[in-house]
């Protein structure tokens, strides 16, 4: 399957953007230490008792951009793999999975950083663009052999 190189690129960016998502996992893991905001008792009692089973602002924030990736990462994930199969341009490929990746990175650093609107948005939308752009050519790629 790697012979393929754009399925290959593919698997490069689709692995940059797992790493990605483990990191987001690690900082909300210490966003929870340093603020002491557990989401269990079991947690909370282990460090410092059940008055840090609460919520926190910096937590959420955290927990909200690692859900976002989720949604957005894990459809680009099954579109990218079939887009590969297509047999794409391995230059047009490879820009749709850059462009997604850096999308992806802005966007968690605007989330996590709450920098000024609308910085998470506009990437957001710019990593959006290849996704519709791989759906629809998969689309066209399958109808054509019907």
């Amino acid at each position: 399957m790697l012979d393929n190189e754009a399925f290959g690129s593919f698997v490069f960016y689709s692995t940059l953007l797992i790493i990605k998502m483990y990191i987001v996992a690690i900082i909300t893991g210490q966003v929870r230490l340093r603020k002491k905001a557990f989401a269990n008792p079991e947690d909370a009692m282990r460090h410092g008792g059940i008055a840090f089973a609460r919520e926190d602002p910096d937590v959420e924030r955290c927990r909200r951009a690692h859900h976002n990736d989720m949604e957005n990462i894990f459809p680009f994930l099954f579109l990218g793999a079939v887009y590969s199969m297509t047999e794409p341009t391995l230059l047009i490929a490879r820009t749709h999975f850059q462009v997604f990746f850096l999308g992806r990175v802005v966007h968690t650093v605007a989330y996590l950083l709450a920098l000024k609107a609308p910085t998470r948005s506009l990437a957001y939308i710019v990593a959006q663009v290849p996704c519709f752009s791989m759906a629809v050519q998969v689309l066209i790629a399958v109808a054509s052999h019907w």
